[in-house]
């Protein structure tokens, strides 16, 4: 009887594994990238830092569609530079890594383990592409996007198609230790009209207690493409129960497409904090690139002002760039 129970295991084995092969696939890709950077504090020539910087990441993707219809996949990507704290979901050479379950009826809904957005911090970044972020850890400078609640173990669910051009989204953040609720957040963009994409989303912060608690954030952008030339703009609002941990930000970028290799564009970034005495941090770039394959030449022209939200010297640094990446 056992022989024959080992028989029938061994032939179900097969039979799933062989079912597994012929349902699903795996797809890897991968990008890579070198750059020069340059930081110095505005005036002061021999005040600066010059260093080289690269970065390297593949991202594994299983997917599969099942007998009932739903497509299920799973990615993984690899990144040397992501090494989070000892005994964190962050430590692992995991950058980030979801699971996803999705059919034409019921939407998609991923669970994210590490390095997902919350629905309204996907349509949050600011027009100019988040140019505050060239001075994110750098000394002298606090000035920050401050979005609703993402971290690890998160949903994210969009919702089928309702309406042509129209996608609705939500997510939900687990109550976490220091909090009083659980997160939540949503979504709606509309590219309905030819050239035009309008952006509204909303979420909550009550994670990281403290200052920061109960706070709710708003997004609202617009971006516009006509011939050539794309206009966005984008407005972004924190609001805090602490009016001090307050944040208002407005951001618009023009953009050039000079052919379907080179493009251009300026872009900048005006952040409010919510101390009344504290100075406006203001942003701007101008980038140019290049791109041939799977290879893209970038250049980059940047200056922080007020980064502190003073007029110290501190707060204001230049920075120049150019860099080379590749995807394949």
């Amino acid at each position: 009887m056992n022989n024959f129970k080992k028989i029938g295991m061994t032939a179900l084995a097969a039979s799933l594994v062989s079912t597994s092969v012929f349902a699903g696939e795996l797809a890897v890709k991968g990008g890579a990238s070198m750059a020069w950077e340059n930081y110095e504090t505005s005036g002061v020539a021999s005040d600066g830092t010059k260093a080289f910087s690269m970065g390297n990441a593949i991202t594994f993707t299983g997917s599969g569609e099942l007998d009932n219809g739903l497509n299920v996949a799973v990615s993984f990507q690899l990144d040397q530079g992501d090494e989070g704290a000892a005994g964190s979901q962050a430590d692992s050479p995991f950058d980030s890594h979801s699971v996803s379950v999705s059919s034409d009826a019921m939407g998609t809904l991923v669970f994210h383990g590490e390095g997902g957005d919350s629905a309204e911090n996907a349509v949050g970044d600011t027009a100019a592409g988040n140019i505050w972020d060239l001075w994110d850890g750098r000394d002298g400078a606090n000035s920050k996007l401050k979005e609703s609640n993402a971290t690890t173990d998160m949903i994210h669910y969009t919702l089928p198609s309702m309406v042509d051009g129209l996608t609705v989204a939500a997510s939900y953040v687990p109550q976490g230790a220091l909090s009083d609720s659980s997160d939540t957040a949503y979504a709606l963009t509309y590219a309905g009209i030819d050239g035009l994409s309008v952006s509204y989303g909303k979420g909550s912060s009550d994670q990281t207690g403290g200052t920061l608690s109960d706070a709710d954030s708003t997004s609202m952008k617009l971006s516009y493409a006509y011939g050539s030339v794309t206009l966005a703009y984008s407005d972004s609002d924190f609001d805090s129960n602490t009016a001090t941990a307050d944040q208002e930000t407005t951001s618009y970028k023009l953009s050039y497409t000079v052919s379907d290799a080179i493009s251009v564009s300026y872009g900048q970034e005006e952040m409010k904090s919510g101390t009344t005495s504290d100075v406006d941090a203001e942003y701007t770039r101008i980038s140019a690139s290049y791109t041939a394959g799977g290879m893209t030449i970038s250049a980059n022209i940047a200056e922080m002002e007020n980064g502190t939200y003073t007029t110290a010297v501190a707060g204001d640094e230049e920075y120049v760039s150019l860099g080379v990446s590749f995807a394949f």
